[in-house]
């Protein structure tokens, strides 16, 4: 089953469009696992996919116990995304993007700013061999995102300067990418972006709550899934704030309707 249809069932079986970012704070390397496999039991219910970042893989292992992670999603009917930010020649993006769909993820991000011809094109012809995705960053969350995303590019063939990340939206677009990364910390830009991508490229928002995002703005532009992260794992009480983010994302997307 393709990638954005294995988001879309899972959305609709959870009745939630949040990502779980599990990226915890390697505190007690010994107790790592453990915990994140705790909190994704508490959670499961209330979200619709789970990413992880370089904070488990690196002291879990790829073919370590970041497969018994992995396994624990299977279980749950979650999709799982390796938030890997693919960025090198082709032949290695073809490595890596191999490499992670051999552990089982089943998408990876993705950075458009190395290009298509032997760059982002292998990483996408093993995408579509074996049905797993890829998502394009466009926009990141942190504050010195516009350092490069929101720089200004001069285009040749029109004389016009264009910022960067409208850039990466069309090429995400035209790639026919399996999402677009946004922050949700700039609710104007997921505004934009959906513009330029409208149905054809689901965009993912990253940055609800310790970032500060507001999940109502995130959706309200053009924002489908959020990803979300130390909001959940760093509370005391994972289920609880989970199903509440559920619900106030149930309830903004009822006001929009």
């Amino acid at each position: 089953m393709p990638f954005k249809q294995k988001m879309e069932d899972a959305n609709k079986r959870t009745g939630s469009n949040i990502v779980l970012a599990l990226d915890l704070p390697l505190n007690k390397p010994g107790k790592l696992l453990i915990k994140a496999k705790e909190i994704l039991k508490a959670v499961h219910t209330h979200i619709c996919a789970v990413k992880l970042n370089r904070h488990l893989i690196l002291p879990l292992g790829l073919f370590g116990d970041v497969q018994s992670l992995i396994g624990q999603a299977e279980d749950y009917e979650l999709p799982t995304i390796m938030d890997c930010k693919i960025n090198d020649i082709g032949n290695t993006n073809q490595i890596i993007a191999e490499h992670y769909f051999k552990a089982g993820f089943d998408a990876v991000t993705a950075n458009a700013l190395v290009g298509w011809e032997d760059g982002l094109l292998p990483v996408f012809d093993i995408a579509r061999q074996s049905n797993r995705g890829v998502l394009i960053l466009v926009y990141m969350s942190h504050k010195g995102a516009w350092e490069g995303y929101g720089q200004k590019v001069f285009i040749h063939e029109n004389g016009r300067n264009v910022s960067q990340y409208k850039i990466f939206a069309q090429k995400a677009l035209k790639w026919k990418a399996d999402g677009a990364v946004v922050g949700a910390t700039y609710p104007k830009k997921i505004k934009e972006v959906n513009s330029i991508l409208g149905e054809e490229v689901p965009i993912y928002s990253p940055g609800i709550g310790a970032q500060g995002g507001q999940i109502q703005k995130a959706l309200e532009n053009g924002a489908k899934y959020l990803i979300i992260g130390r909001t959940i794992t760093l509370s005391k009480n994972p289920s609880s704030v989970a199903r509440d983010l559920k619900l106030a994302t149930q309830r903004s997307l009822s006001k929009g309707l």
